[in-house]
């Protein structure tokens, strides 16, 4: 038997986004939490975690984390008995944050490995151990291709955009499922897309809304290098042509099903929400992590174009059948493929449980100020690239 003294919150994806953040915030509250996660880029999962801690200046909270090397895809994830029995002793509530987020259809295997499999494993960790709560993360486009108002429930979609929408939903009916079968109270919690920390900027990962305006600022360069060092040849082609010596005149026609919105709430918001909803301790809710005031693909065209010095995107309704697509298009088309059916996106998400929830919280207003500081922080660190959670020493300089 486990006693209080002994238990700790049981973390997995602890070195993702999400699952960084709350680790953060755990620790800062003083929670002890055992990390369950994998080695990665020649490190382990203990060098990922103090990395990660240092990123977020908690050097001195390291003694409240404990790692635990596991694999997901093997039962008694991958540990010895006689480990994964010590385990099963001291399990708190277990947040299970880990999954595979692509896209790709050319991954499915993988995609649902990870999703449905892994998660399998981490559900008889409950069981074993009678964990007592199981709080997963999903997302909020389980639902998949439907339109209106989306419920806080168990959803029945059965046509999805892509792989990852599909396989977290059929988790979500594994994890009330078999949390049902062993009586262990459960909750679903579906963020909409989120982005950085809104009062900072500061973000360990740059994916989501940060792709189509990392493909602009990239497509700016190359046509800006063109006209400013190698006469412009190919910019001019294309209609491009740089405007009071600052502003790039960068034609570029994107092809929407329809116009859309992004369901859009920052990290600082998704943090302190989830927090309140495992204090609520409510067995079986869904909670829906999105916003009222969802930002439409106009307004976020409009905000690339004063943020990068761009002008002449058009957001254009239809199919581009038979109208030639310039370089540029071309290219941003790619770039952002993955992401057309986020832009055509309508559908609404029911709010009222996350309400109750969470009194007097709320995400932010996505403004152009908002969108400015966070962006000038990706740019700070290149996307990544200079400064992040695997190179702390950089970031605390």
């Amino acid at each position: 038997m486990r006693s209080g003294n002994d238990a700790a919150l049981i973390l997995t994806g602890a070195t993702g986004f999400l699952g960084g953040h709350l680790l953060a915030a755990f620790v800062e509250r003083g929670d002890r939490v055992i990390a369950l996660g994998r080695p990665s880029g020649g490190q382990s999962l203990n060098e990922r975690i103090r990395s990660l801690l240092s990123w977020f200046a908690l050097d001195d909270r390291r003694g409240q984390v404990e790692t635990v090397e596991a694999d997901f895809r093997m039962p008694r994830l991958g540990l010895e008995q006689k480990r994964y029995d010590a385990l099963c002793a001291r399990v708190g509530p277990i947040i299970h944050c880990a999954s595979d987020t692509r896209f790709s259809e050319r991954k499915r295997d993988e995609i649902t490995e990870a999703n449905i499999h892994g998660l399998q494993h981490m559900l008889d960790l409950a069981a074993h151990s009678r964990a007592p709560f199981f709080h997963y993360m999903s997302t909020a486009y389980v639902a998949g291709k439907t339109s209106g108002c989306c419920p806080e429930e168990l959803g029945d979609a059965v046509d999805f955009t892509n792989v990852y929408e599909e396989t977290k939903a059929h988790a979500e009916h594994e994890v009330a499922a078999r949390c049902g079968l062993e009586r262990i109270p459960y909750t679903i919690i579906r963020p909409s897309i989120v982005y950085g920390d809104s009062r900072s900027g500061r973000s360990t990962r740059f994916n989501a809304l940060y792709h189509p305006v990392r493909s602009l600022a990239q497509i700016r360069e190359i046509y800006l290098n063109d006209v400013q060092y190698h006469g412009g040849q190919k910019a001019h082609a294309c209609g491009i042509s740089l405007q009071h010596g600052e502003v790039l005149r960068l034609p570029l026609r994107v092809f929407v099903t329809r116009r859309g919105h992004l369901n859009l709430i920052p990290i600082d918001y998704f943090v302190a929400a989830v927090q309140s909803i495992l204090e609520e301790k409510e067995a079986g809710a869904v909670y829906h992590l999105t916003t009222d005031a969802p930002k439409s693909i106009d307004e976020l065209a409009a905000y690339c174009e004063s943020y990068l010095k761009i002008e002449g995107i058009e957001i254009i309704e239809g199919a581009p059948d038979g109208i030639p697509r310039t370089p540029p298009e071309a290219l941003f088309q790619k770039f952002i493929n993955p992401y057309l059916p986020y832009m055509a996106d309508s559908r609404s998400f029911d709010r009222r449980r996350t309400n109750r929830a969470t009194p007097g919280l709320a995400p932010p207003d996505f403004r152009f100020d908002i969108f400015a500081r966070c962006m000038d922080y990706a740019m700070k660190v290149n996307w990544g690239t200079d400064a992040g959670p695997g190179l702390a020493e950089k970031a605390a300089r």
